[in-house]
């Protein structure tokens, strides 16, 4: 298996009569950026709380390297930013405390992310009354602090200004710089097109389609791409 190889097998998880998931088998490129698009409703942010282990599929597995298989060498930033009634710093060098750091280590690395992030102007403000481009950048600092090998990214920059979507695909593109697998569900070609290196398509819980960046947008593996490329609506059913 590849360094930061992740493989699904025969993953399924359904809520009452209906199948959210369907995937009987996904390997994702190693070292690289995977960006996971569809339209509403496809699974996307449920795959990714499924490889994080958030949520616990019905049927099969999520495998990753032995190394890099606990919770400790991932990290995890959501679409709506969590944060602690702290101050900004705190949110940052709390996390890494719980993690083992001293005070004084700590607060060096959080300090470090801070400038990194463009927010060392901000660090004895509460993490809550920043805006909203910040609090996201927040959140993935205090994630790059804690050196995870593997960072799933559900949505990060949705409902963000362009100017703070910018900042937080810098932090993004940051991560991927140094080495750090990275998982990203977006709802943005465009954003796909500049940070990822392959792109999967899923459809009503199943992928449709896995391709690196260049085919994916110059030459579509089907034609659930090419639509979806285009903005037209995907088939309501998928053909079997």
């Amino acid at each position: 298996m590849s360094e930061l190889h992740v493989g699904l097998r025969n993953i399924t998880l359904g809520f009452g009569d209906q199948l959210r998931l369907d995937i009987p088998s996904l390997d994702l490129a190693p070292i690289c950026s995977t960006m996971i698009l569809g339209p509403n409703g496809a699974g996307k942010s449920l795959l990714l709380r499924v490889m994080h282990g958030l949520s616990q599929p019905d049927t099969g597995t999520v495998r990753f390297p032995k190394e890099y298989g606990n919770r400790s060498q991932q990290a995890m930033v959501f679409q709506r930013p969590v944060l602690l009634r702290r101050t900004a710093l705190a949110n940052i060098s709390f996390a890494l405390k719980v993690r083992g750091h001293n005070s004084q280590e700590a607060g060096r690395i959080a300090t470090t992310w801070m400038v990194r992030a463009a927010l060392d102007h901000l660090v004895n403000v509460p993490a809550r009354r920043l805006s909203g481009g910040e609090q996201q950048r927040l959140c993935l600092a205090r994630a790059l602090a804690l050196e995870p090998k593997i960072l799933f990214l559900d949505e990060p920059c949705a409902s963000l200004d362009p100017n703070a979507i910018v900042a937080v695909e810098a932090l993004v593109q940051d991560a991927i710089d140094l080495g750090v697998k990275v998982i990203m569900v977006t709802h943005d070609p465009a954003q796909a097109q500049r940070l990822g290196s392959e792109i999967v398509l899923m459809h009503q819980g199943r992928i449709v389609a896995q391709q690196t960046k260049m085919d994916f947008f110059n030459f579509p593996q089907n034609d659930l791409v090419s639509s979806f490329l285009a903005g037209k609506p995907l088939l309501s059913h998928i053909k079997e």
